[in-house]
């Protein structure tokens, strides 16, 4: 795929959605870091309706960290993996609260030395919170990245670089939102909705529906 594609791929989706944003819901910089971390391997809807919970009980590292392992799960236990993700979040905010002043921090480093937190939710927290250039690769992106072209290798980390070096620079803060929401909705893993994508014409899938 040519440069003159991939500027038009996010021209198109750009258009159709100029101010893409996360489905976590979240009111801080913390809540979202909480939000990203129990979103692994589950839903962002199934977060939701978990943090809808919990957050009016405990959105700060202190409120969090007062209700112990026990209590998080009590709020969290409707997610995958709940037990492991209690015991990181906890620790998380232990470490917000010793080391951080109880403030998530604008840097890669130090958000990937917090329990439960890897480069992709450390991405997300850069990109969504302060605004950087980063890009989560998770399934979806995987997916759409391969799929229409746009970036295609064997490995995620090999994506999410072959994604910083071709998305065209006036794209890449919001990319990750249009990819990830087109990975959801239309370029679904079992059948892609080619029939209502808008950019199916200048898509490099070989298998496309009608659909």
């Amino acid at each position: 795929m040519n440069k003159d594609k991939r500027h038009e791929i996010f021209r198109r989706l750009r258009e159709q959605n100029p101010n893409p944003e996360t489905e976590l819901n979240y009111s801080s910089n913390f809540e979202l870091l909480v939000a990203v971390v129990l979103s692994a391997q589950a839903t962002d809807v199934g977060v939701n309706k978990a943090t809808a919970k919990l957050y009016p009980v405990a959105n700060t590292p202190e409120a969090i960290y007062a209700l112990g392992v026990d209590g998080l799960k009590h709020y969290i236990k409707t997610i995958g993996l709940y037990n492991s993700k209690a015991e990181n979040v906890i620790k998380l905010c232990r470490l917000l609260i010793d080391k951080h002043d109880s403030v998530v921090p604008d840097d890669r480093e130090a958000l990937e030395a917090l329990p439960g937190v890897g480069r992709k939710t450390a991405n997300v927290v850069l990109n969504t919170a302060f605004g950087h250039p980063a890009m989560a690769v998770d399934t979806h992106i995987f997916r759409v990245s391969n799929r229409t072209g746009i970036a295609k290798d064997k490995t995620v980390l090999a994506v999410e670089k072959g994604l910083m070096k071709y998305v065209p620079k006036e794209f890449l803060v919001d990319a990750h939102h249009w990819l990830i929401l087109h990975g959801r909705y239309v370029c679904k893993a079992r059948k892609p909705a080619c029939g209502a994508c808008i950019i199916e014409d200048i898509c490099d899938y070989k298998d496309k529906t009608s659909d």
